[in-house]
């Protein structure tokens, strides 16, 4: 760093609290935590030409990242586009087979129906498998007996509110 680039430090004391805490310029702090970033640094110089602590600089620091990152995962949920969880029914549970992933044609597709009415079989049914892969790389699976329909259907339902 030139000496121009430091010509704001010693940071300004904009006023002192009634605990004799120092404020500084929001303006000059900006620039030190900046300064701070920049290769080979040495922030406990930084602070000592700043006239703070080095430990208070460290700290500056941190949450000046903590905010930036808080902020730029906040803007990404917001901005970003909802992804559908498919679930798929799948008849045959031996033919399809642990590393096989769905085919993302439009034909594939899924389409919302309204909920149907189960009602109960002479025959007990086979065991459920539910398979969900999430758009964050989770993988989710759940095998449930004939007495667990209303665990099926939580899930199912959980998984399309998302």
């Amino acid at each position: 760093m030139t000496p121009d680039e430091l010509d704001f430090l010693p940071l300004k004391v904009t006023h002192i609290d009634e605990g004799g805490r120092r404020c500084f310029d929001p303006e000059g702090k900006r620039r030190l935590i900046e300064a701070c970033e920049n290769p080979g640094a040495s922030v406990a110089g930084l602070a000592l030409k700043a006239g703070v602590n080095a430990n208070q600089l460290r700290k500056w620091i941190m949450l000046e990242r903590r905010r930036l990152t808080h902020t730029d995962s906040h803007k990404s949920t917001r901005s970003g586009s909802v992804e559908f969880v498919p679930v798929v029914e799948i008849a045959e549970p031996d033919a399809v087979t642990a590393g096989t992933s769905l085919p993302s044609s439009p034909a594939m597709t899924p389409v919302l129906r309204p909920r149907e009415v189960v009602r109960s079989s002479p025959h007990p049914p086979s065991p459920s498998r539910l398979v969900a892969r999430l758009p964050n790389g989770v993988s989710l699976e759940l095998e449930c007996g004939a007495q667990d329909p209303a665990l099926i259907t939580a899930m199912i339902d959980a998984l399309r509110s998302r």
